[in-house]
């Protein structure tokens, strides 16, 4: 065998040692992935309550595409704002934790800021981390961390409520 063929084939072997490291590496990094809060894709989710502290629940379904408020007589939702509520199911966590680690009351959860229920899986809202723009969301007997930007917020009602 000429020498520069077995150069190549060693180079060729490297190459292919360093795509199957680099593959291992993948799959161990997305088996260790935090995920998302709930394992629902936001699409399927066709029922919403909300309860924001200190105002009563909100409750909305989905009919043929469109979302309803359901209290009283049904009436037309937002489809955009329940769509951004529905998202939240598939909220990237920045780490999970035991709730046992935590004192609810600390971290804003006893009682809570807002509690999102998603075909029935239940968002406890917490305060914010001190660590960054990042709230504390109890799903069952665990607590995440994600953006603040899935803390769910009270409805636009009016045009003067931009102001």
């Amino acid at each position: 065998m000429k020498r520069a063929m077995r150069q190549r084939l060693t180079l060729m072997f490297a190459v292919a040692v360093l795509l199957a490291l680099a593959g291992w590496q993948w799959h161990r990094d997305a088996l260790s992935a935090p995920g998302t809060l709930l394992k629902i894709e936001p699409t399927r989710i066709h029922r919403i309550a909300l309860t924001l502290a200190g105002a009563p629940a909100m409750h909305y379904e989905k009919r043929a595409g469109h979302w309803w408020r359901m209290d009283g007589t049904p009436t037309r939702a937002d489809d955009g704002r329940l769509g951004e509520l529905a998202n939240t199911a598939a909220a990237e966590v920045l780490s999970w934790r035991p709730a046992s680690d935590f004192q609810a009351a600390k971290i804003g959860l006893a009682p809570p800021l807002a509690v999102l229920v998603l075909n029935g899986h239940r968002l406890a809202f917490g305060g914010s981390s001190v660590t960054g723009p990042q709230s504390y969301v109890r799903v069952g007997d665990r607590v995440a961390l994600v953006s603040e930007a899935y803390m769910p917020r009270p409805p636009i009602t009016k045009i003067t409520d931009l102001h």
